[in-house]
């Protein structure tokens, strides 16, 4: 049976102004990765309503789950849950188990539950919540579709609620060779292991460090005897190649 299938939509101006670096999809690619469930698409777009809907539409049709991380903060721009609201067709009003949660926070810390923090109680019907224990405003879950803050540590502890609760596959295995010659040597020997193993995805991807050119060739599958097997041919192709 294949592995579930994943996207992800980044969503901020500041990451396509280059003001902010996105390390959230690099975290996601890696936990998808180890449990199983292929990261086959991601997007970013900006902290426009039209524009997200569109990408949630498409992104949430053609893959079994969608991540999505940033626009679900206090302030005017944060428009993800709304856009997901509408994206999905239901409605999105302050939710009495969101607010009881973003209330008892507030409290412990002698803050006021202003209308702009109170906005991140504000959940899509038929959503389920995603548990923050860093900040508490929760994320979401409406159909197949993660709603995930963007600041990088609660991305991630969110995250972790999700992948508990939704189904794994079969982990991807990797291994790699460093090969210190030119693509254009290796190209031909490459295409020839990789018609062997039609199974695996063999990648080349080089460098040049000191004067010298050569590639990082990494061998990847669900199966670690073909993975193996492939690498010892590997090996074969080029004897005086690293790991």
């Amino acid at each position: 049976m294949p592995n579930p299938t994943a996207a992800m939509l980044v969503i901020g101006d500041e990451i396509l102004s280059g003001r902010t670096r996105d390390s959230n999809l690099h975290y996601l690619a890696g936990q998808l990765t180890a449990h199983g469930i292929d990261l086959q698409e991601a997007r970013v777009v900006s902290d426009d309503a039209a524009a997200i809907v569109a990408a949630l539409r498409a992104l949430s049709s053609a893959h079994d789950h969608v991540f999505t991380s940033g626009g679900i903060g206090p302030t005017h721009d944060d428009i993800t849950a709304d856009a997901v609201a509408e994206a999905f067709e239901v409605g999105i009003d302050i939710r009495d188990d969101a607010k009881k949660i973003l209330l008892a926070f507030l409290e412990a810390r002698g803050a006021e539950p202003t209308p702009a923090r109170l906005r991140m109680a504000r959940i899509p019907d038929g959503a389920r919540l995603i548990d923050n224990p860093i900040s508490a405003a929760p994320g979401f879950t409406l159909g197949n579709v993660h709603v995930c803050a963007g600041v990088p540590k609660i991305f991630e502890a969110m995250v972790a609620n999700v992948l508990a609760t939704i189904s794994h596959g079969q982990p991807l295995l990797s291994q790699s060779l460093r090969v210190e010659r030119p693509e254009g040597d290796i190209a031909t020997p490459l295409a020839g292991l990789a018609a062997r193993y039609p199974t695996l995805s063999i990648g080349s991807y080089p460098f040049s460090q000191g004067g010298v050119f050569g590639a990082n060739i990494v061998v990847r599958g669900h199966d670690g005897a073909a993975v193996s097997a492939a690498m010892i041919e590997l090996g074969g192709l080029f004897p005086e190649a690293t790991t």
